[in-house]
């Protein structure tokens, strides 16, 4: 059934593209089917499965997901930029206490676990954000939030970050960047290299061997590392070691296997419907104070956007990259780059996976400040 849900919201927004999918993406319905046909009886609650998918799934998917990362190929194009990609993650990481802080009085005592998992979607992307949400124990209600707020926020901050290349002479003034910095860019985007997307049966096989010994490996090793609740765990170790064993792989010629990607965000849907499966058609009354926080939230990562902008004098397609590659990952940096320079699409996609790689550490470090916040 999770399959089926999963399968079939594709299915329609690639057969039909229907104007619904451009304001509510298939991840919305991926998650809230599953949740209706539990609730409702049709599917069970609680299931072996789900624990199967927990334990397994995630790490693999990780593993997988993390192998495309190529830190040397983005730098090698955006050049600072990536220190302003950076820049923009931190704003995410300090922005998300200053608007629990504000918001805290009309949530519950758990919400700082969907901050966390929400700032793991706004470094990273959907696989981080699962992720988090799985190392914290997230209540689904509140996932279910940080979804909702994601998707929400996302379609006010694409429009401006699009917007903004009208304002490359303005911008390009306040920041004193140079033409050679973007004729620098163009030739490197040249050279960039991409692996194949032919995929075989053999290289299916590679990524399911990487990704199950990653996951036995970190499962073995994450209940003998020391615990510090309510943050560091046995389940947040194995994802920061899923996550650390990934990033290492992508230094290796693993990193050339064709098929990583689409693999990885196939099986991280798969993951988000089992979450569905399992929430609880609860929590709603709070949505309105966490999307507040969340708009009060993606206001700083802008303030520290410019501002790294400014430091690092980048133009306004490397920082309007830079957010997207943070705020929408890699869904939404390619849309953003190509509707600024659309040579710097390949570029784009590295600098999300960037996200990708430092995402879990990072969406944990800002959930261990929401729950300081909220005492």
């Amino acid at each position: 059934m999770l399959c089926a849900v999963t399968s079939v919201m594709f299915f329609l927004e690639s057969r039909f593209r229907w104007r619904i999918f451009r304001y509510f993406p298939p991840l919305l319905f991926i998650y809230a089917i599953p949740m209706v046909l539990s609730n409702s009886g049709v599917i069970p609650a609680s299931n072996i499965v789900y624990d199967g998918i927990g334990a397994w799934l995630l790490p693999v998917f990780l593993t997988i997901m993390l192998l495309d990362v190529d830190v040397k190929g983005a730098v090698r194009v955006m050049g600072s930029g990536i220190f302003v990609m950076l820049i923009g993650s931190a704003g995410v990481v300090l922005g998300a206490p200053v608007a629990y802080f504000l918001v805290k009085g009309g949530l519950g005592d758990e919400a700082w676990k969907g901050f966390g998992a929400l700032a793991g979607s706004w470094i990273g992307g959907t696989g981080n954000m699962a992720a988090v949400a799985e190392g914290l124990d997230t209540p689904p209600s509140y996932y279910g939030l940080a979804a909702i707020s994601d998707n929400l926020v996302y379609a006010v901050w694409l429009p401006i970050l699009l917007g903004s290349k009208n304002l490359a002479g303005l911008f390009h003034r306040f920041t004193g960047v140079g033409k050679e910095r973007l004729e620098t860019m163009e030739r490197a985007a040249r050279q960039l290299e991409t692996k194949s997307n032919e995929v075989s049966f053999h290289h299916v096989l590679y990524l399911a061997l990487l990704g199950l010994s990653v996951a036995w490996i970190s499962a073995r090793l994450a209940t003998v590392l020391p615990e510090a609740p309510p943050i560091l765990s046995t389940g947040t170790w194995k994802i920061l070691l899923a996550t650390t064993f990934g990033i290492a792989l992508s230094f290796t010629p693993a990193r050339t296997i064709p098929g990583s990607h689409p693999l990885s965000m196939a099986l991280v849907y798969l993951f988000v419907a089992r979450m569905g499966a399992k929430a609880e058609l609860s929590g709603l009354e709070e949505a309105p104070w966490f999307l507040l926080g969340a708009f009060i939230w993606i206001f700083f990562h802008g303030l520290f956007v410019v501002a790294g902008a400014r430091i690092f004098r980048v133009d306004v397609h490397t920082a309007a990259i830079a957010s997207a590659a943070n705020i929408g990952g890699i869904a939404s940096a390619p849309i953003v780059a190509a509707f600024h320079k659309e040579s710097l699409v390949p570029a784009a996609i590295l600098m999300a996976l960037i996200g990708y790689g430092v995402g879990n550490y990072l969406a944990f470090l800002t959930a261990q400040l929401c729950y300081w916040v909220g005492g």
